[in-house]
């Protein structure tokens, strides 16, 4: 159950009511007005500044912008809609924007193609990633190339030029190569790049100061990017040019969210039925994420300047620094009855309200949905029976041609089968979790020793589950791996230390706290109690005083309990597998370190993936998949893991989405917006799902909720039969990971998994060379201490709890005193002062002054099939020099 203060939170639902009655009137009107007053949308509204005190923050950010959400989506977006917030000041939230709003247009509402920001984010890649190619001179020719070659790879027009040309042998071969290079490759993009640069120029960007009356795209590009590059170059965060590269973003986006005009009698022209819609978060200034936000709303404020209505309403909700709205004309502040009559006005100078603490600390006011007018097919449908014609007469050449336009339908991943005669691998729960144990006590016994011989010894404690009673709480927990990562790092920190004075050997203490963490609080007060203890009792063994905690896996309300009593003593912890923001809340922050991503990363990610890449199987097709247009969410409300992950997701996806809330013990907690249907009954649910997949097929299951009501979906879906004549698929988090890698699903030849992961396979090519040397020592580490297979070798819970107790054993070792003494609290300055280094994760930094996950961890989406799994998203800095900025979509809308 929730904690008082969050059920009064949760409470606290509608628009604040600071006397905005008519601001609450007149917004879904001004987004959505009544079709026939639809020439109102030819206007460019002015910017919104919401602004929320800082003593409310964020839970008064978060409640104006869901309460702003809900009046636009109903099971997805009624119009189309962009929510951006982030925690990354080198973001473009341009190009976020440009992204969200093209993935988040509602059915049959155009624009549809945004022609403009799509070349302007080409070219701005180039420079952002090759900032070094302008010493080698100018760069005009390479940034054509690589717009064209973008725009082929999306499909469309210039699709057909990436087609593998003929290769005949001798003479005449060469000839047809050479043809084929010069008037089917090259020609077509040059005349694109060609007419693309004419028309930018022409519309827009000539008029622009940056242009500098230049008449060719790709000519001003290298112009501006010698200079951009060399600033990035010198510091990849450079403000100015950061400022530039998004408003320059956003003022393409400006000119594509113009058409198509309003009225009208062309299918394209009547479609407009309301106006784009941009919110903001904003977080106080110094914040993360707040140099973003603030160069965003910059952009939004500079770039309107030269464009032409119409354009969207942007909305920011938060805390603006003085220096942003000085940049913004220092705008007087309103009231909500002044910010409605503002909403209706044709651009103007940016609108600035404030909410009182009185208003956000009440009920509010309900905020009716928007209305737009719905159609009932696409503009493309007249266009297509116009397009069938051509095609009857086009013949074979044009049906090549109409098959490369259509885009590459192929499943990500492959399409083989999940089904495998291959039965699931036999564990050995108390023998495994026995030997993992009994190797952290001879460990234990060296480090001991290391102290009798002079040597510095502490103690740290890791907090576990209960102890796997069976194969199947053996495949649902991953405490077995992690204790073997933590029996590995702790025998290479002592083999160090034997040749290394300064670096500090660790005891290891394994305490269990109950099935699911359920003595979590306890345990961690008792543990408060015995470090208080040890520091009056002078007569405790140096090498038995903790200095640390490392563990609690999972994100739960017990563990989160347990890390704010742990943070308010000052006790430093380090994570391993727990994901969800809110472990780090309340007093958690003081001393809490996650390792892995956290839900809100992972959320974004496997949103972009779901609905941009091809992962779910077209009916009745044996090679041919689609991204899904629907997702179906299933969630446990009661588990704060589930929960978390199951909302961020929802917010992100920019499809369709119905919530299943399902928990086989009947623990429900429902939200106020979700609108979840509440399920015990797996054979319930799985009927319910296969009744949304048949109204549906392009739509993922995304699967939150705990790998033991997985399972017996799992079971329930196979028994039915019902709905799994085509392939059904499935996408979940990292919970999945130990219960699929067992095989327990190996005969299920429908099933189509997707699940994320904290390392890459070290059979990846991708995977970094400490990656593969620690999958070879867990390798000879399984043989030494157990028998039997072992199902776990390219599991990520291992390394995670390897790297975690390295990061902890390194902020020791910073706290260590000249004289050998380790002070309890002082890992935690060591901790806050950053730790570095190469892990079998990947590469491991985290930033100083930040409770945050490190940098851009790894984080991999794992496509299982019968024999392997198969990495098809590799996000983060999976080794020294990767970054999810250079690595594409999903990974660079997500960081």
């Amino acid at each position: 159950m929730g904690s008082p203060d969050n059920r009064a939170q949760e409470s606290l639902t509608g628009f604040p009511d600071d006397r905005a009655g008519d601001f609450v009137l007149d917004f879904p009107t001004a987004v959505a007005p009544d079709y026939r007053n639809r020439s109102s949308l030819a206007t460019s509204p002015p910017l919104f500044v919401l602004r929320v005190p800082e003593s409310a923050h964020p839970d008064g950010v978060d409640r104006v912008v869901r309460e702003l959400r809900s009046a636009l989506t109903d099971n997805g977006n009624l119009v189309p809609l962009a929510h951006l917030s982030t925690e990354d000041d080198s973001e473009l939230l341009s190009e976020t924007a440009g992204f969200r709003l093209m993935m988040g247009t509602p059915r049959h509402m155009t624009p549809e193609r945004f022609p403009n920001f799509l070349v302007m984010r080409d070219l701005i890649a180039f420079i952002r990633g090759n900032r070094d190619a302008w010493r080698g001179g100018p760069q005009a020719r390479e940034l054509r190339r690589h717009a064209s070659e973008q725009r082929a790879q999306r499909g469309g027009p210039l699709a057909f030029t990436r087609m593998e040309g003929p290769n005949p042998d001798g003479l005449v071969g060469f000839l047809m190569r050479i043809s084929w290079l010069s008037f089917v490759q090259r020609l077509p993009k040059w005349l694109w790049a060609r007419w693309t640069s004419r028309r930018v120029i022409r519309r827009w960007l000539g008029a622009e100061r940056i242009a500098a009356g230049g008449k060719n795209l790709y000519r001003v590009m290298d112009t501006v990017g010698a200079v951009w590059s060399s600033q990035l170059r010198n510091d990849p965060e450079h403000q100015e040019a950061l400022q530039q590269l998004d408003q320059l973003l956003f003022r393409a986006l400006l000119e594509d969210l113009r058409n198509p005009p309003v009225g009208g009698v062309l299918p394209r022209r009547r479609r407009r039925t309301s106006r784009p819609v941009i919110l903001v978060e904003l977080p106080p200034p110094a914040r993360d994420g707040s140099r973003a936000a603030e160069r965003f709303l910059r952009s939004v404020h500079d770039a309107s300047a030269t464009a032409r209505p119409p354009g969207p309403l942007v909305v920011a909700v938060g805390l603006p620094s003085q220096t942003l709205l000085n940049d913004l004309g220092d705008p007087a502040e309103v009231g909500f009855a002044q910010a409605a009559a503002r909403l209706s006005e044709k651009d103007g100078p940016p609108v600035l309200v404030s909410f009182s603490t009185e208003a956000l600390g009440k009920r509010g006011l309900d905020l009716r949905k928007v209305a737009p007018r719905r159609f009932r097919f696409g503009w493309t449908v007249p266009a297509a029976i116009m397009a069938c014609v051509s095609l009857l007469v086009a013949g074979t050449a044009g049906g090549l041609i109409a098959r490369q336009v259509l885009g590459d339908r192929s499943c990500v991943g492959g399409t083989a089968s999940l089904a495998s005669r291959t039965a699931a691998t036999p564990t050995d729960p108390k023998g495994w979790y026995d030997a993992a144990v009994r190797e952290i006590g001879v460990q234990n016994r060296r480090a001991e020793k290391a102290a009798a011989d002079g040597k510095t010894i502490r103690t740290v404690v890791a907090f576990e589950s209960s102890v796997p009673k069976d194969e199947n709480e053996t495949r649902f927990d991953g405490t077995i791996p992690e204790l073997r990562g933590i029996a590995m790092w702790q025998k290479k920190l002592l083999d160090i230390t034997v040749s290394n004075d300064r670096v500090v050997g660790l005891r290891v203490d394994v305490r269990p706290t109950g099935a699911s963490f359920a003595n979590a609080v306890p345990e961690a007060k008792r543990l408060v109690a015995q470090v208080r203890q040890q520091a009056v009792d002078k007569n405790i063994p140096a090498y038995s005083r903790i200095v640390g905690v490392l563990g609690y896996a999972q994100s739960r309300q017990e563990t989160r309990g347990a890390l704010e009593v742990l943070g308010a003593a000052g006790i430093p912890a380090v994570g391993t597998t727990a994901t969800a923001d809110e472990m780090s809340a309340g007093s958690a922050n003081l001393s809490y370190w996650p390792f892995t991503p956290s839900n809100s990363t992972e959320a974004r990610i496997e949103a972009d993936f779901a609905s941009g890449r091809n992962i779910v199987a077209a009916p009745g097709s044996g090679d041919g998949c689609s991204p899904a247009r629907r997702a179906l969410i299933i969630e446990s409300s009661a588990d704060l893991y589930s929960r978390s992950l199951a909302d961020k997701f929802r917010a992100a996806f920019p499809g369709g989405t119905q919530v299943f809330d399902f928990n086989q013990d009947g623990r429900f907690e429902p939200g106020p917006t979700t609108n979840a249907t509440s399920m015990s009954s797996a054979d319930d649910l799985a009927h319910a799902l296969c009744g949304a997949l048949r109204a549906e097929p392009a739509t993922v299951v995304y699967w939150s909720a705990r790998a033991r009501d997985f399972t017996a979906f799992i079971d329930a879906m196979d028994t039915q039969g019902t709905c799994t004549a085509d392939d059904v698929t499935v996408l979940g988090g990292n919970e999945l990971t130990n219960v699929a890698l067992t095989g327990a699903f190996n005969d299920k030849g429908w099933l189509r998994l997707y699940y994320s992961a904290h390392r890459l396979p070290a059979t990846d090519p991708r995977a970094s060379e400490k990656t593969r040397e620690f999958v070879d020592a867990y390798t000879a580490f399984v043989k030494r201490t157990t028998k039997g297979a072992d199902p776990w070798v390219q599991d990520g819970h291992s390394a995670v709890s390897y790297d975690a107790f390295h990061a902890l054993s390194q902020a020791v070792n910073q706290a260590r005193q000249p004289n050998g003494e380790v002070l309890p609290q002082a890992p935690v300055v060591a901790l806050r002062g950053g730790v570095t280094f190469d892990g079998a994760t990947g590469w491991v930094s985290y930033g100083q002054g930040t409770n945050a996950p490190p940098t851009d961890k790894t984080l991999v989406l794992l496509r299982q099939l019968s024999d392997r799994t198969e990495a098809v998203v590799v996000c983060g800095a999976y080794q020294q020099g990767a970054s999810s900025r250079e690595e594409g979509p999903p990974c660079s809308r997500s960081r």
